[in-house]
């Protein structure tokens, strides 16, 4: 027979999730993927007028979907970021940098025509992998560069 992984849907609350029909994050296995996340709760959006706060916002909102499904900001592999003003780029970086400056996942960081409330600057997606690390031996601290000549 067959192990069956077990998924876990974790809810942020939000009036969005069961009109949209998604959930703030699900996890199979070790795997979770965050949706889409920002700076928005309910009517309310924090941070108006300010990139860098709405992106720190969601980063914070993003982290305790993750600590929810057992797992934490040093697991993220990937993050993709969507912006209304990609000029603005440099803040949501920065806010980006300060979270992930040493966990270095894969980004990707793409403008969008718009959100569903205008008054959201930014959203957020991220996807983690929870790995154990040997603490005597933890090659994750540096990133490490492919030098083969026959890499495509």
């Amino acid at each position: 027979m067959a192990n069956l992984v077990q998924r876990k849907n974790i809810s942020s609350g939000s009036a969005w999730e069961p009109l949209v029909g998604y959930s703030r994050a699900v996890r199979i296995g070790n795997r979770v993927e965050v949706s889409g996340t920002t700076a928005g709760n309910g009517n309310t959006v924090e941070g108006i007028g300010d990139v860098y706060a709405q992106a720190r916002i969601s980063l914070q909102k993003i982290s305790a979907a993750l600590q929810e499904a057992g797992a934490g900001l040093q697991d993220v592999i990937r993050t993709r970021i969507y912006v209304i003003n990609i000029n603005q780029w440099e803040a949501v970086a920065r806010a980006h940098r300060e979270i992930f400056g040493s966990i270095l996942p894969a980004c990707s960081m793409l403008q969008v025509s718009a959100f569903i409330d205008p008054r959201i600057l930014v959203e957020i997606e991220a996807s983690a992998e929870i790995v154990a690390i040997n603490q005597d031996n933890d090659s994750s601290a540096a990133p490490t560069r492919n030098t083969s000549s026959n890499v495509l």
